[in-house]
């Protein structure tokens, strides 16, 4: 895919119009809502326990326990203090892979350092609602003043390995350099140690848990066990959100190259393309806001196996996107209106439920028409 001017096209709004969205009218799905408010205000994760309590992660620093659909009253006692600020907050949260047998939940936040914050990552257990065994196994350095691009997405793939996404922090010209983490998808060991297979291990001055680099605002990551492969979407600034394909020591362009323009209209940068970047496999322009990032791998809903569910803000939808292999087919955009979609994911009973937020926070349940 070629990076061309928008800029024209931006003026006049004609890029990717939502008059050519689908509507959710026309969908095959509706919405259930299963809760609404008190004490869901910003919610941003969530993950199902074996014994069948969902967790969901609240940027206010708060973790609700739900169960059968419902909010028990109940939250997790323990949590680590977080910077509730900005775009800060508590914010994603997953099962290790060996759950079952290890008892490890990660969650990632922005990590107060003196007056200043960090993206982070702890790994921690349960007994009952209380915390404990809390483990520090990742801190994006150097800690920053910044409250907003925190990134903060978690997956893990076949091996195991866990992936961690970092926001820029305002950093724009360090994104490119290797001797911060701020702008890069990391590739650490479920503990925190670092592979010495990973791209710039050993490269004088780089941080050796890079995996990517020149990313702006990775809020949605996922990983694709049926091809071995990890997807990420990413906020461009004005227009220029992007849809990533995850390759070990690729650079993804930010500042540099992007389809966006500055908040106030002026030119980024000339360059949609350059020697050396990755391009996006879709961008959107305007900007949908992409943030959480899920695919379909169930038969719940015919013709989404194997989908891209990514939960817009800008645009309050949540958008599919088809693939043909490695690139992008289309998009169909659902529910617009019903909130800022934060995340939408399946549920071990192969629905898919999601999170919104707005006046108060949601979760919600995609039931197929009959």
């Amino acid at each position: 895919m070629k990076r061309v001017c928008f800029f024209l096209m931006l003026a006049s709004g004609l890029t990717f119009s939502l008059a050519r969205a689908q509507d959710a009218a026309k969908s095959d799905v509706t919405i259930e809502k299963l809760y609404e408010g008190n004490g869901l205000k910003n919610p941003w994760g969530m993950v199902w326990l074996p014994d069948g309590r969902l967790l969901i992660t609240d940027r206010s620093g708060e973790i609700l326990v739900f169960k059968n659909n419902k909010f028990t009253g109940e939250k997790l006692a323990g949590v680590p203090k977080v910077v509730a600020k900005g775009q800060g907050g508590l914010m994603d949260i997953k099962l290790h892979p060996d759950y079952k047998k290890n008892g490890w939940i990660y969650i990632t936040f922005s990590k107060p350092v003196g007056d200043l914050a960090s993206t982070a990552v702890v790994r921690f257990k349960l007994k009952g609602n209380q915390i404990v065994d809390k483990q520090d196994i990742f801190e994006a350095k150097p800690a920053l003043k910044a409250d907003f691009h925190f990134g903060s997405r978690v997956v893990f793939d076949k091996d195991k390995y866990l992936f961690v996404s970092v926001g820029e922090r305002g950093t724009q010209p360090k994104v490119w350099e290797l001797d911060n983490d701020h702008g890069k998808i990391h590739r650490i060991f479920d503990d925190g140690r670092v592979p010495t297979d990973n791209p710039f291990v050993g490269k004088e001055g780089a941080h050796g848990s890079i995996w990517t680099y020149g990313h702006r605002n990775p809020q949605g990551m996922v990983y694709d066990a049926v091809n071995d492969r990890i997807w990420a979407v990413e906020h461009g600034p004005k227009g220029g959100d992007e849809l990533n394909l995850i390759e070990k020591g690729k650079n993804y362009g930010w500042p540099k190259a992007s389809y966006g323009i500055n908040y106030d209209g002026t030119i980024l940068t000339p360059d949609k393309e350059l020697p050396g970047v990755e391009n996006p496999k879709h961008y959107w322009v305007p900007s949908i806001g992409p943030c959480g990032l899920s695919i379909v791998t169930g038969d719940k809903y015919p013709g989404w196996k194997g989908n891209l569910l990514v939960s817009a803000l800008a645009f309050s939808l949540l958008n599919k996107v088809t693939l043909d292999g490695t690139a992008f087919k289309s998009e169909e955009r659902l529910f617009q209106g019903t909130g800022r979609f934060r995340y939408a994911t399946e549920g071990p009973d192969g629905y898919i439920y999601a999170l919104t937020e707005g006046a108060t926070g949601t979760l919600l349940k995609l039931v197929p028409k009959k």
